[in-house]
């Protein structure tokens, strides 16, 4: 017989107790973190862990399209906080009423408050034209580098790190800052730093913007809309 290649099959096994308790406490108690940030820089360990955390995401046809640029120069934080407000300013107009109030009180100061940023992008063309499994659903590169996000900010969790994901800007204007080509889309810009508290439910749930919905509305069984009642 034939030796395996290198990193072929091995024995799946659970996790112990412990283990497996762990990686669930780091999904359910991760937070989306607006302005809890500390200014301790992160040590390069850390953010290295973390990327390599993103970097061991699922990827359609093992594309691995993401890229991570880390900004921590407080001047370019400072351009991209600018380019934020003038966005957010446009977004809190499309509220109105009690709505409004709501969505202006939010302290999103993220940008300047935690010590890194890392933008992450991703690379349509890496793979080259056709791509195992991204034949019919072109998404699938999007959708790989958004596994990749949540792999580092579960990570970070583990770690004692906040991540705050900022979504609102003209993506133009962040390419212009950070010199990023018109080939490669933005995914999100993360905030990531120290935090020594975080909420014990969501900022959006706790603050009175939306609740989270019951599993058991959402979860259907051989077809849209049927349910049997079962997880």
């Amino acid at each position: 017989m034939l030796n395996e290649p290198k990193g072929g099959p091995a024995a799946a096994c659970a996790f112990s107790p412990d283990e497996r308790e762990a990686v669930y406490r780091a999904i359910e108690t991760r937070r989306d973190v607006r302005d809890e940030f500390l200014s301790n820089p992160l040590p390069d360990d850390l953010v290295r862990r973390l990327l390599q955390a993103a970097h061991n995401a699922p990827s359609v046809g093992f594309m691995q399209p993401w890229n991570f640029v880390l900004v921590r120069a407080p001047e370019t934080r400072e351009r991209v906080w600018q380019a934020f407000q003038r966005a957010n300013e446009e977004a809190a107009l499309m509220f109105s009423g009690e709505q409004q109030s709501k969505y202006r009180s939010l302290k999103l100061e993220g940008i300047r408050k935690a010590p890194l940023s890392i933008c992450i992008t991703c690379d349509r063309s890496r793979g080259g034209a056709v791509v195992l499994g991204r034949t019919h659903n072109p998404q699938m590169d999007v959708y790989s580098t958004v596994c990749a996000v949540q792999n580092l900010w579960l990570a970070a969790r583990a770690e004692g790190v906040g991540v705050g994901w900022v979504s609102i800007f003209h993506e133009a204007e962040i390419k212009t800052i950070l010199g990023i080509p018109e080939t490669i889309e933005i995914v999100a810009w993360l905030c990531v730093g120290y935090v020594d508290k975080l909420y014990q439910q969501p900022e959006l749930a706790v603050k009175g913007w939306r609740q989270r919905l019951p599993l058991e509305d959402l979860v259907f069984e051989d077809g849209w809309g049927r349910s049997n009642g079962r997880p």
